[in-house]
């Protein structure tokens, strides 16, 4: 029996947790594209969206679309996001993320999740330009708050680095994150503009976002400056 579910456990290990490969500039597009629809779809939803006064005062917005989980014996999830930065007046182009992290519990069955994390402050964002964080040990976190008004947040809300929601079958909710592992996706940051850029001069707003980013940041901006930020 023992061996048996050792089996189980590894075959399925295989499949939650992949090698995260090399991404194409058609991957890092699609990307863009599903992380844009994500958040105006979010934003969109009346009175059940992120506190005006928390998305104002934003300094990154990190999106990870469709953020796969799945468990059995034991839960996992993975997925492929991008993050944009407030540059003085304007919001950088988008620099990629991967984010892994994994939860015990007997749970049968996957779900796609939509995952939204709000850097409230120059600290937040510093852990974006490491090599990697893990959330809620690294850098201060909390699920956040939801409704257009943040009067109901709670001290500890109001004090993380890092706010984070999720939205699964239609459902926008404030969710834990703690111990989720997050790290620039390298590759993808090639793919898309050509060179071995980092991080940082991305999100400093030294690199000039793609015509294909346009749409993306477009939205994070209008919608900031609608909740009262730049």
């Amino acid at each position: 029996m023992r061996i048996c579910i050792l089996t189980i456990a590894l075959l399925l290990a295989g499949t939650t947790f992949p090698a995260f490969g090399a991404s194409s500039r058609q991957q890092d597009i699609n990307r863009i594209r599903s992380s844009r629809f994500a958040f105006e779809d979010i934003m969109n939803a009346p009175d059940k969206g992120i506190p005006q006064e928390l998305l104002g005062s934003a300094k990154c917005i990190a999106i990870i679309p469709g953020e796969k989980r799945a468990a059995f014996i034991f839960g996992a999830s993975y997925g492929r996001g991008l993050v944009s930065c407030l540059d003085g007046e304007s919001w950088s182009a988008p620099a990629f993320l991967l984010v892994s992290g994994g939860s015990f519990g007997f749970q049968i069955g996957g779900s796609s999740t939509d995952i939204i994390m709000i850097f409230r402050n120059r600290a937040g964002m510093d852990h974006l330009l490491s090599d990697k964080f893990t959330v809620g040990a690294d850098a201060s976190a909390a699920a956040g708050p939801v409704g257009r008004r943040a009067a109901a947040a709670t001290d500890a809300e109001m004090r993380a680095e890092i706010l984070t929601y999720s939205r699964s079958r239609g459902v926008f909710a404030g969710v834990s994150l703690d111990g989720a592992v997050v790290k620039p996706d390298r590759s993808a940051d090639i793919a898309l503009y050509g060179a071995n850029i980092e991080p940082v001069s991305i999100l400093d707003g030294h690199v000039k976002a793609p015509a294909e980013a346009q749409g993306l940041i477009d939205v994070i901006s209008r919608n900031v400056r609608e909740a009262g930020g730049k």
